[in-house]
């Protein structure tokens, strides 16, 4: 099956499986958006949610998150994982927002990149979900896909993400990134289905019988 085919028919049966994308972490504007997605680093989207109502009860602005202590900030987010780092980020991140941007997230990826905690797929995630732009942020599930969709054979997700974008087309790419998320939890786990069970592995590749071996990114 050429690459081309093979892509239209995954886009075809995530759209009918999933019409709607809601974004899976709760957010009342960009910045609490940029805040959640920071905080998912190796964390559950569910233990996020969990955890940022009460953070956002304390301060829901880069001015007021800018004026707790990384120990406030700590204390509340510390189910996350990672919450030292994760504390002194929010932090710091809210004082430049605070200083350089008149309490705005930028609508820039650059610029969203180059604040602390900020690495490429959240910068990205923030201008797709948040701001509404194209972006293809991949992470680990969904390079992980990509490969046992033999979409890619990237060993990282920088040239998974070239590669699906390259193959899709870009007025997708919001999109398709939430619906391959969605399936890979729902359908295709990575200790489940190894590209024999689940209903887009069997449409893509009939004749396998042997499980997939990825590659780590």
């Amino acid at each position: 099956m050429k690459i081309k085919q093979k892509a239209n028919l995954i886009t075809s049966i995530l759209n009918k499986q999933y019409p709607e994308t809601p974004v899976p972490l709760n957010h009342d504007d960009i910045y609490t958006l940029l805040i959640a997605v920071l905080l998912s680093a190796q964390c559950t989207d569910k233990r996020v949610n969990e955890v940022t109502p009460d953070l956002f009860n304390v301060a829901d602005n880069p001015l007021s998150m800018s004026k707790l202590s990384e120990k406030k900030i700590y204390s509340i987010i510390k189910p996350c994982g990672l919450g030292p780092k994760k504390s002194k980020a929010i932090k710091l991140l809210s004082k430049i927002l605070v200083k350089d941007y008149g309490e705005k997230v930028p609508e820039n990826l650059n610029a969203l990149e180059n604040l602390p905690g900020v690495g490429h797929k959240t910068a990205s995630v923030v201008m797709s979900q948040g701001f509404g732009h194209p972006a293809f942020p991949v992470d680990t599930h969904i390079h992980r896909l990509a490969q046992r969709w033999r979409l890619t054979n990237g060993k990282n997700v920088t040239q998974t993400e070239k590669d699906l974008k390259r193959i899709f087309p870009e007025e997708s790419w919001n999109k398709l990134h939430l619906q391959i998320i969605f399936w890979g939890r729902e359908f295709c786990q990575a200790h489940e289905c190894f590209a024999l069970e689940c209903k887009i592995c069997k449409a893509i590749n009939p004749k396998r019988i042997r499980p997939f071996a990825h590659k780590r990114p």
